[in-house]
């Protein structure tokens, strides 16, 4: 099979003068047909060689060893012309003529000499040339295989075949160059899959467009393989019957056959170059991948750990504690935008393990699992921090709360307060163990709260030992402050609530005796009176037997036991006055219904009562030093310990 040596694109003016044309017909030994139409006007031999040269070039080697057929139309030209183009035809194909018929005018031209002179150069030639009219051109050819110039049934149209051609040149030229492209890049690739080192960032871009040129060349296909089904296969029957037209692109000339094998090996190569572009993807993806995870990973183990080991304080306030909250918000949104790289690249990663080969696939779970570690346990990290000072924050408003209950308490005990009748003293001691259990509740739940904190912060140490060789020192100073804010709450509380109660006692006490001297002073007394008196006194009775309960589960009474009872005794005594006040009352209430006026043995009573009560009252005056005397000491002894 013999190449194109010319283009049609290069020589198109020359083509279009149709100096000379491959109709497609073929003779009866099934050689194509060569035609040479000359005109009065043909001058150019040059471009008449070029020109069959051309076309010479088109059918395979099977074909012209059948040998040609050549028609030279000297009806419009004169017999030197048609001369000189028989002789051409020695040198241009020589060995491929095997007949010259030479279509002669009707009158003109000396018969006997164009004759002999054929006749006589035919062993030269090395083909016989014939002359005849257009009329007896039969004889040689099969009408169908002739044009209408001769008198014949076959369609050429010299402009499709020269357009048609040029399409098949631009196919087989793009087409060949672009199988050469495709095979040189599958082929480096291949070779650069062998050798893991090689580089293959080359160029992957060839000159054409392949679906262009494989769309070109279907349509290509197409058209010939539709006039090749609506031709004919060979020569017609004789008769002079029409035959369906032959095209001059038909299977004998190439077009088709080389079509079909440019396409296939097309086709294969580009297949190969497809899937070469889609690894080509898959491995830019997966670098892509690679990428962004070590940026999220990197940031995370570098920037983002760092701001959380400068973040492990809880502080000293609940102030201090919101301001930590704060920047820890601050922290989170700068993770949060990490956070939202990592969900996009595990849904892309989700997706390529879908449909990723095996290597693929490890290489992707590999990274995927190395980004969720670390996102995990960078968000484990920052929920425990916020955890922390969730609890820090709530254990300093405890603190803080109760630090307010605990000078509320101090406030009360500690206050001027002369209650003046028993409803007040019962009123205000309620409030006082009010207030004692609300302290009591309060503590607890800083105990409460306390023990959260140190539990959070053994979680924030734990995968801050991860980070750092040694815990630190904020971890522990962290501890300290919440242990010794519990502890001087205790003693806050102890130094709050044991000695004022000794107080309490005694200020209940004197409570006691300045409401019995006002009562028994007064000279008209009202029950009512006398019960809320009673009823005081035997309330102090009842909180003198019992003791004070420590939180750690101590008692102690108040005072020494002798100094009870006698306090003790003397309330037993002042309320037997009192039961003494409203026998009296009931009896002068009784004389007075009678006799109309209070019998002078009541108003002896009473100047007696009167006696009795300035003695109670030097009693309490006394009492009141003793007790004062006391305190001093108990104040002196707690200096010394404190000290």
């Amino acid at each position: 099979m013999s190449g194109v040596t010319m283009e049609a694109s290069s020589m198109l003016p020359i083509l279009k003068k149709k100096l000379a044309f491959l109709s497609g017909g073929k003779d009866r030994r099934s050689g194509l047909i060569l035609t040479i139409p000359l005109n009065s006007d043909q001058t150019s031999m040059e471009e008449l060689s070029a020109t069959l040269d051309y076309l010479l070039s088109i059918p395979s080697d099977k074909c012209k060893a059948r040998g040609f057929t050549v028609i030279v139309d000297g009806r419009r030209s004169q017999w030197n012309i048609v001369k000189t183009v028989v002789l051409m035809l020695q040198n241009v194909i020589p060995a491929e003529v095997s007949l010259v018929c030479v279509v002669k005018p009707d009158e003109f031209w000396d018969k006997k000499v164009t004759h002999f002179c054929f006749w006589k150069e035919k062993d030269r030639l090395g083909f016989e040339v014939i002359l005849v009219s257009a009329n007896k051109l039969t004889r040689y050819i099969e009408p169908c295989q002739l044009t209408d110039d001769f008198g014949g049934s076959l369609d050429y149209d010299h402009s499709d075949w020269l357009n048609k051609r040029l399409v098949f040149e631009k196919f087989t030229k793009e087409s060949t160059s672009l199988l050469d492209e495709l095979t040189i890049i599958n082929d480096s690739e291949k070779s650069a899959s062998v050798d893991k080192d090689k580089s293959t960032d080359g160029a992957l871009l060839p000159s054409f467009d392949p679906e262009t040129v494989l769309q070109t060349g279907h349509e290509l296909l197409s058209e010939l393989q539709q006039r090749r089904f609506n031709g004919s296969e060979g020569g017609g029957g004789g008769g002079g019957q029409a035959a369906p037209a032959w095209c001059p692109m038909e299977e004998e000339l190439l077009a088709q056959p080389q079509v079909t094998k440019l396409l296939d090996s097309l086709r294969e190569q580009y297949t190969k170059y497809q899937e070469l572009c889609r690894q080509r993807n898959k491995r830019a993806q997966l670098d892509e991948i690679h990428t962004k995870v070590m940026q999220v990973v990197n940031w995370l183990q570098g920037p983002g750990s760092e701001l959380l080991k400068t973040q492990q304080t809880i502080g000293d306030s609940m102030r201090a504690a919101q301001a930590l909250q704060q920047k820890h918000e601050e922290i989170e949104s700068q993770h949060s935008e990490w956070f939202a790289v990592y969900v996009e690249l595990n849904q892309q990663i989700a997706a390529l393990l879908s449909a990723g080969e095996e290597e693929e696939v490890a290489e992707l779970k590999g990274l995927q699992q190395q980004l969720s570690d670390v996102c995990y346990s960078q968000a484990s990290q920052l929920e425990t921090r916020q955890n922390v000072l969730q609890a820090a924050h709530a254990f300093h408003s405890t603190t803080q709360e109760l630090s307010q209950q605990l000078d509320g308490l101090l406030g009360m005990l500690c206050a001027d307060v002369s209650p003046s009748d028993g409803a007040s003293i019962q009123q205000n001691l309620k409030l006082l163990e009010e207030k004692l259990q609300t302290v009591e509740a309060g503590l607890s739940s800083l105990r409460q709260k306390g023990t959260l904190v140190l539990e959070q912060m053994c979680g924030q140490a734990s995968w801050a030992l991860e980070e750092a060789e040694s815990p630190p020192g904020e971890q522990q100073d962290n501890v300290q402050h919440v242990q010794a804010v519990m502890e001087e709450m205790e003693l806050r509380k102890q130094r709050c609530i044991v000695p004022p109660l000794f107080q309490s006692q005694n200020f209940l006490l004197c409570l006691f005796l300045s409401i019995l001297l006002k009562v028994l002073q007064q000279e008209r007394v009202e029950v009512e009176s006398l019960d809320e008196v009673d009823s005081s006194g035997r309330t102090l009775l009842d909180r003198l037997t019992l003791p004070i309960i420590f939180p750690d589960g101590s008692e102690q009474f108040f005072g020494s036991p002798s100094d009870t009872a006698a306090t003790a005794e003397g309330v037993r005594e002042r309320l037997l006055l009192i039961e003494e006040r409203r026998l009296q009352l009931q009896e002068a209430r009784l004389l007075n219904d009678e006799e109309g006026e209070e019998p002078e043995a009541v108003n002896g009573l009473e100047g007696r009562l009167d006696v009795i009560g300035e003695e109670l009252s030097e009693k309490e005056e006394q009492d009141e030093e003793e007790k004062e005397a006391e305190h001093q000491d108990e104040d002196s002894e707690r200096a010394t310990q404190d000290r």
